[in-house]
């Protein structure tokens, strides 16, 4: 691939949408409001029954012992409906933590909506789009790309134990190909619109441009546009909700942005690892290890707390 970044990406995205478009159906999406989730349609025509016999009840057809019949098994039978969903969806949360919450959204009896603000003029926003602009701004303000690390401290000089590794590293194919059929195709695409089950599903296609994109994205420090965008949704935390800073951004970015990420995070820590910049003793953030870490001896079991003073000596003061 002789192209830039930008341009194979492009032509990456615009293929892979095409093959979405013909390939993957779809169908209108109806509103499920007054549907509940439990209703199947078994419930559907025992629902229908008791009120046909409700119906006939009325018309003198039918006495009210019958309906009354009817409508007790139609309440006993959707209650095991309810009581069986509520059990699959609590036993299911790991693997799909989407259609828990969505049941338990459902729940509340009303949405809602995000509270009136206040700019930095002190002044009341509560059209969608000027408070759309005043968490934009505060974000923006908080993540500020010129921020530095502290003055008083020095990155580690590590020792390359590993021989000279001044180029980049190459971006196996095997490595975006295990990321790539690991993804969960429950979580939701990005402003790209590629979504995690089609990457998944086509996975031993896609393995071979997706390494070429980033490895030219490593050699040349480029990054895509799409990786760049993500859709924000403001979490409210605590205290005033006028104020926009007691509220959290929660991003919805590029899934193959995101692969490039993991990508990164792991040659990262691989060579920090590797070159002694955090002792074995360290457990607190890393993966597969905690904060406490238990070991049982010949004398019982033993905790061992890693604490701040196992942090010494990886920054030096100037």
């Amino acid at each position: 691939m002789g192209k830039g970044v930008q341009e194979g990406w492009t032509f990456f995205k615009e293929e892979v949408l095409k093959a979405q478009e013909r390939a993957v159906p779809r169908c209108r999406k109806t509103s499920q409001r007054g549907r509940p989730a439990w209703l199947n349609r078994e419930l559907w025509l025992e629902l229908r029954k008791k009120r046909r016999v409700y119906d006939l009840w009325k018309k003198g057809r039918a006495t009210q012992e019958d309906y009354k019949g009817v409508a007790r098994l139609c309440r006993e039978k959707i209650r095991r409906a309810k009581a069986e969903l509520e059990l699959n969806l609590a036993a299911a949360v790991k693997a799909n933590k989407k259609h828990f919450f969505k049941y338990i959204s459902s729940k509340r009896r009303a949405k809602e909506n995000l509270q009136p603000l206040v700019d930095g003029g002190e002044n009341i926003v509560t059209k969608d789009e000027e408070k759309a602009e005043v968490l934009n701004a505060f974000f923006a303000s908080v993540f500020n790309s010129r921020a530095n690390c502290s003055l008083g401290t020095q990155p580690l000089e590590l020792e390359d134990r590993d021989g000279d590794q001044t180029g980049a590293p190459i971006i196996q194919g095997e490595m975006v190909s295990d990321l790539l059929h690991h993804l969960d195709t429950h979580k939701s695409m990005g402003p790209d619109e590629i979504h995690p089950r089609v990457l998944k599903e086509l996975a031993d296609v896609l393995t071979k441009p997706l390494s070429i994109i980033y490895q030219q994205s490593w050699l040349t420090g480029e990054v895509p546009a799409d990786w760049r965008l993500a859709n924000v949704t403001p979490i409210y935390k605590k205290g005033r909700k006028e104020d926009p800073g007691n509220y959290r951004p929660v991003s919805l970015t590029s899934v193959p942005g995101k692969l490039m990420e993991q990508i990164i995070l792991s040659a990262i820590t691989r060579h920090v690892e590797n070159n002694q910049g955090i002792k074995p003793s360290q457990h607190g953030f890393k993966k597969g290890r905690s904060c406490l870490t238990w070991c049982s001896g010949g004398l019982g079991s033993v905790r061992f707390t890693v604490g701040l003073d196992d942090l010494k000596g990886l920054f030096q003061p100037i």
